[in-house]
């Protein structure tokens, strides 16, 4: 089964083989995988090299957080991909979307203001949690509608900090 990912700003064909193998672009991975008992929370051998991430679905992708940094990943099958083609859109590129909190944590600083015209993957939000600094990047480029948050404040897991509109909407 092939599927078509975009991880914030570059874009990747997955095939999944047989025997725990995977070609990323035509590059081949042994992998194993595991969703641990702690909710939300996996662990990942990629060629025998280890890596641990919190994986949430959110409304149309998912946030992998991992190593202090935030990816936003949208997936979509072969059949998916080819009828957004045809229609002429793509996954998470307008329209309101929102920064949440991937997790309980403490707001370090705020990066933007009300007004900002921001591009994806841009720093917008750092956050402590679980004694790590996490930098949180926009899902996609536009306009900052709303600042939710500010620095000091606790917040709750899929807490809205931000929210981002296409320019000619905000």
């Amino acid at each position: 089964m092939k599927y078509y990912t975009k991880v914030n700003e570059k874009e990747f064909i997955i095939e999944i083989g047989q025997d725990d193998t995977i070609l990323v672009n035509d590059a081949p991975y042994v992998i194993d995988f595991k969703i641990l008992p702690i909710s939300g929370l996996a662990s990942l051998l990629i060629n025998n090299q280890s890596l641990e991430a919190v994986v949430e679905e959110r409304d149309n992708h998912w946030e992998v957080l991992t190593k202090g940094e935030l990816y936003n990943v949208h997936v979509q099958d072969e059949r998916a991909f080819r009828l957004a083609q045809a229609r002429g859109t793509d996954l998470g590129d307008s329209g309101e979307t929102a920064v949440k909190a991937p997790m309980p944590g403490l707001v370090i600083k705020v990066l933007v203001e009300k007004g900002d015209v921001i591009e994806q993957g841009q720093h917008v939000i750092i956050l402590e949690s679980m004694k790590m600094e996490n930098e949180l990047k926009a899902v996609r480029g536009g306009v900052v509608t709303a600042v939710k948050t500010e620095a000091g404040a606790s917040v709750d897991k899929d807490q809205v900090l931000i929210v981002i509109d296409d320019p000619d909407e905000a």
